[in-house]
């Protein structure tokens, strides 16, 4: 195994070193070094040597072929090893240190970020700017007040990359397909590490300096400050040198080659590639050499050997907090500071320290407090993909921090700019009060828009005034107006009953009560025999089983034909209405009728829209041609959760008692056909889930240690007087949600049935699961061991699929 290192300063042109015998520098390197007093204050020369063993470990267990490793301060390298080989197939290479590596998402802070701010400091862009304003489309669907800054913190919202199939290619496609992005979270919700981000900020720099990505940063910042070998799309001359990745396979086209050849010289990240391999997320390759020169730029403020490539006051910017308060995942413009993606700063770097990551294994960190910085390139993709760095780059970084020998001196900031949210607004988000749902609005107007018209009322409990008057007797007494008759969905028209509901007749009023949650679930024509216009007034709660949608999508499919008017009162969702979560359902038989748990096929678990909203898309997108009114909400937005409304909870069924159960129920609902009890029958259904064969301990510990956003586990035992396991003790679990926002319910339910089946082998069983889930293969893949966030990621498209359809058909912003 070959391995070179250099301690104290060798000049940055000449890193090519000699293979060494033993971890002492020869005597020759020693006499290049600065004086030894100077350096002895920064460094301990033999903590920092134990970082070879700590590679050749690694590279043993085959979790990379090779790496440099540089370590320095704002005046030089002070230590720099060279371990291990750049290549091992087809034939075996031994590592240089000047092996050009591919930088991967080192491209996002290095080229992209820094060209930005360069353009900032020169007053051609402000932080606050819409990206729209430049990118004429990029509005549509809700991305109106996307800003730069948005996409330098990764809060816009956007996914985190295009989809690969279908197959497609070429830069201005991909700028394209951006246009055409649906976010998948609002403005600063949450960080969403994203390279659409980044690929908009490379094309903003073409449009905004007049030069491609790749040209402006040569010029600007790479010759300047001496980087020679940093570049996108290196020449063929330089391939001996360069660090191959894997080989390029089909479905990660294009290749170059039919015969998936190594990737050497060519960007390994398949966007990048079909982008022409010049793109602002990735592309980019450097050297050890070169990445310490751009380190030691920013450690001195912008300058490096008399050369300004930025201003202090850019550096600082640029580096210091920029995501909402609250927000987990710090990072400043395109840098991370403290997210999930910097475990490579290890434990001992300081928080205010800074740097980033890249996919093919290759990390720079800078710490402005002990005037430090550590390079780290590998290619731990050679030569299949399976290498993995992540634990050595920490391993590392805690060895260098161990060996610092200078006490960090204050960062100090002079603006807080972590409060800044969208548009220029300060911390906080508008959210109105006092919410009037469409009967309130249609009571306000003294029900003018139904005058004379004789009324079919599908309703339950749930319709009721502001004032807590029953939308049934509210209707009634408007003298405009004449009812003829009730219909009730699930749950009846008082909302207790958990099972079919019987036709009947109302008490107070005696109007016949028609039940679609019986013998038929169809509005029949004996049914609406004297009515010209049905009216809906439901509570929906936000999920794709909740079947009161599907009883407004059959009545709109069988009353379109006879011509009476359907006028849907609106609510909102309760869990608000702009998050979306799940897979779509799997497809039905052809011909089948439509599923009253999955009505409509592309919806995911949790659909993100209200009642009117969901009667507009049904009606146009299933071609229903119903005639279809909504009296619209005033004062809700998209981000409202119930008790920003100011309305009174009713319970919508039985079982959903509250709003904390709401918030689940996405999730723990999804899996409640498999042997588990979710609660029904006790004080908290949906807040808990348990079986008699459950060790409660064992899965709250399990769950907790995934880190779940937003959610933590406590073990409890309980004996359902109803339902699953009725009479039977069960251990379990109880939900306890510290962030509702970050909260991915469907996740969670797909995590339990992962611990479960790990936990407790052979006795999860998961019956009719798929059906309210929705993906058969995602729960038979999480039973049998795969990542449950990994199979989460996959929801994406299927997310980003719906938000798009759905955006014409939302009514609120």
């Amino acid at each position: 195994m070959r391995r070179t290192f250099v301690p104290a300063a060798l000049l940055l042109a000449s890193l090519a070193v000699t293979p060494l015998a033993h971890a002492q520098a020869p005597p020759r390197a020693q006499s290049q070094a600065r004086p030894a007093a100077a350096a002895g204050q920064r460094f301990d020369r033999t903590r920092l040597a134990t970082v070879v063993p700590a590679v050749e470990a690694a590279i043993a267990r085959k979790e990379l072929p090779g790496a440099v490793v540089a370590v320095g301060t704002e005046r030089a390298v002070e230590w720099q090893a060279t371990i291990g080989q750049r290549q091992v197939q087809p034939t075996p290479e031994p590592m240089t240190a000047d092996t050009i590596f591919d930088a991967a998402s080192l491209t996002k802070v290095v080229a992209t970020t820094t060209a930005i701010m360069l353009l900032v400091e020169e007053g051609k862009l402000r932080l606050t700017d819409r990206l729209a304003t430049y990118l004429p489309g990029f509005e549509k669907y809700g991305k109106r007040d996307i800003t730069i800054r948005h996409l330098l913190t990764h809060t816009s919202g956007l996914r985190p990359d295009l989809e690969f199939n279908p197959e497609w290619n070429g830069y201005d496609t991909a700028i394209s397909k951006a246009i055409d992005e649906v976010p998948v979270a609002r403005l600063d919700e949450r960080v969403i590490y994203s390279d659409i981000n980044f690929f908009l900020l490379g094309h903003l720099v073409k449009v905004v300096s007049g030069q491609p990505l790749d040209e402006f940063t040569r010029t600007r910042v790479f010759v300047p400050l001496g980087m020679k070998d940093t570049m996108f799309r290196p020449p063929a001359s330089l391939a001996p040198r360069m660090a191959p990745t894997e080989r390029c396979r089909p479905i990660s086209f294009p290749c170059g080659q039919p015969d998936g050849t190594w990737l050497r010289g060519v960007v390994h990240d398949p966007t990048a590639r079909r982008m022409d391999n010049v793109a602002g997320h990735a592309g980019l390759f450097t050297t050890a050499a070169d990445l310490a020169r751009f380190a030691r730029m920013l450690l001195n403020g912008g300058t490096l050997d008399g050369v300004r490539i930025m201003a202090p006051l850019t550096v600082a910017r640029m580096t210091a907090p920029s995501t909402p308060p609250g927000e987990r995942n710090v990072r400043g413009l395109g840098w991370d500071i403290n997210s999930s993606y910097s475990s490579n700063k290890g434990d001992l770097l300081p928080a205010r320290s800074f740097g980033h990551t890249g996919f093919t294994g290759t990390s720079l960190w800078v710490d402005p407090g002990t005037k430090t910085f550590i390079v780290f390139l590998s290619n731990r993709v050679h030569p299949d993909g399976k290498g993995d760095v992540g634990a050595l780059r920490a391993r590392v970084a805690n060895i260098v921090g161990g060996a610092i020998r200078v006490a960090p001196a204050p960062v100090v900031d002079t603006h807080d700019f972590s409060a800044v949210g969208p548009s220029g607004t300060v911390g906080g988000r508008s959210v109105p009060l006092r919410t009037m749902t469409g009967i309130d609005v249609l009571q306000a107007e003294g029900f003018a828009r139904l005058a004379g018209r004789k009324i079919g009322l599908l309703t339950n409990h749930t319709g009721r005034t502001r004032g807590g008057q029953s939308t049934i007797d509210a209707f009634v007494a408007s003298k405009n107006l004449s009812v003829v008759a009730l219909f009730s969905p699930e749950h009846g028209i008082r909302g207790i009953l958990d099972e079919d509901v019987p036709s009947s007749v109302d008490e107070k009023t005696g109007l016949t009560i028609h039940s679609l949650y019986g013998k038929t679930r169809r509005v029949t024509p004996e049914m609406l025999q004297g009515i010209d216009t049905m009216v809906v007034d439901l509570q929906d709660i936000g999920a794709r089983f909740y079947t009161y949608m599907s009883a407004l999508g059959y009545l709109l499919e069988d009353t379109a034909s006879r011509g009476i008017e359907v006028v849907v009162l609106d609510r909102p969702n309760p869990i608000n209405g702009w998050q979306v979560e799940g897979p779509r359902p799997d497809p039905q038989p052809e011909g089948a009728e439509r599923s009253y748990i999955a009505y409509f096929p592309t919806m995911p678990v949790r659909h993100g829209m209200t009642l009117g909203e969901l009667a507009k898309l049904f009606n146009e997108e299933r071609k229903i041609g119903a005639k279809l009114t909504v009296i619209e909400m005033r004062n809700w937005s998209r981000e409202a959760w119930w008790d920003e409304t100011a309305l009174m909870w009713v319970n919508p069924s039985p079982n959903m008692r509250n709003l904390t159960q709401a918030t689940m129920y996405p999730g723990i609902g999804a899996v409640e056909y498999a042997n588990l009890s979710v609660g029904r029958g006790t004080d908290a259904p949906f807040e808990r889930i348990g079986a008699p064969w459950i060790d409660g301990q064992m899965l709250a510990e399990a769950l907790n240690a995934r880190s779940l956003p937003g959610i933590r586990f406590y073990p409890i035992v309980f004996t359902p007087s109803s339902s699953v396991y009725k009479g039977e003790e069960c251990q379990g679990i109880y939900f306890i949600v510290t962030d509702r926002t970050s909260l991915r319910p469907v996740r969670v339910g797909l995590e339990i049935v992962a611990a479960l089946a790990k936990l407790f082998p052979g006795k999860l069983e998961l019956k009719r699961t798929a059906t309210l889930f929705g993906s058969a293969d995602q729960l038979s893949r999480a039973m049998t061991g795969e990542d449950p966030a990994q199979l989460a990621a996959q929801w994406a498209q299927d997310e980003v699929n719906w938000t798009t359809l759905r955006a014409k058909y939302l009514l609120y912003r």
